[in-house]
């Protein structure tokens, strides 16, 4: 959890029982707990406000995930087509430089 181990978490609630006494420790608990909820509401809000505004412009989930696909494909087509050209390329080498030198034997 964020990087922190067990040691240190011990450590930070000892500093806060310090700072706060073990009264306003549940008051303060609950004030984070508030303020986390309305922080995730107010990511959700901004997530949906985004979705509205890409689905008013035609850009739903649907037709990105289309166009990433076609984006994919095309990729991987140049992708194998340069691979191919380059193993056709290499295979022509080897068999030129086997024709001038022959087969290359170690000598031990």
């Amino acid at each position: 959890m964020f990087g922190i181990g067990g040691g240190e978490l011990v450590f930070i609630m000892f500093i806060v029982l310090l700072l706060f006494g073990s009264d306003k420790i549940p008051e303060v608990a609950r004030t984070m707990g508030k303020a986390m909820a309305q922080l995730k509401n107010a990511t959700n809000d901004i997530k949906s406000e985004i979705q509205k505004g890409a689905e008013e412009n035609g850009l739903d989930s649907k037709s990105l995930t289309e166009m990433t696909g076609g984006f994919n494909s095309q990729i991987n087509k140049v992708k194998d087509d340069l691979l191919g050209d380059s193993v056709a390329q290499a295979a022509k080498m080897k068999e030129d430089i086997e024709d001038i030198a022959g087969p290359v034997k170690r000598s031990r």
